[in-house]
């Protein structure tokens, strides 16, 4: 992506992933990184850690078989059979090479330090039921974050109405 793409006035096009057995590569060790597994994990991805060190949590999903860990730092070719890509390094040096090897690639990337530059986002998603709630806070975390919580107990509470339109 170009600079001048990255600031383009468009708004984002919300899509869901399947990712159960595709290959999704998470580079990064920390709370961030921590945080996207747990929910690739859940949406049945195999998930490659890179990083030379992770959380406590991140040890333990790597224990119990729910990921694999390169201890290492990222490099150039890592990308190579992903779906998925997540930049979430505390350098953003390294996150904007592994975006442009992403970009090569045609691999979408979510970048933790620079959303604007990133071909991905994470939105803030949340349950109820078997509906999920996903929000994006145009660039505001917080926002989103709060946006969805209120969505998310309005569902609960009755506030809103949960009707479903389809029997299955």
């Amino acid at each position: 992506m170009t600079d001048g793409q990255a600031a383009a006035p468009y708004p984002i096009y919300p899509v869901g992933l399947r990712l159960v057995g595709r290959r999704v590569v998470v580079v990064g060790g920390g709370p961030v990184a921590e945080r996207r597994v747990r929910g690739l994990i859940v949406a049945g991805a195999e998930i490659l850690v890179i990083s030379s060190s992770v959380t406590s949590g991140l040890r333990e999903l790597v224990q119990a078989g729910h990921l694999t860990w390169a201890e290492r730092r990222y490099a150039d070719g890592d990308l190579a059979t992903a779906w998925y890509a997540i930049a979430a390094t505390s350098s953003p040096e390294a996150n904007a090479a592994i975006l442009a090897e992403a970009e090569l690639h045609r691999i979408f990337c979510v970048r933790s330090d620079d959303a604007a530059q990133a071909s991905a986002w994470t939105l803030a998603t949340g349950q109820y039921g078997d509906l999920t709630v996903a929000v994006s806070g145009g660039g505001d975390p917080r926002r989103a974050a709060a946006v969805r919580d209120a969505i998310v107990a309005g569902l609960a509470d009755g506030a809103i109405p949960d009707r479903p339109y389809r029997h299955r």
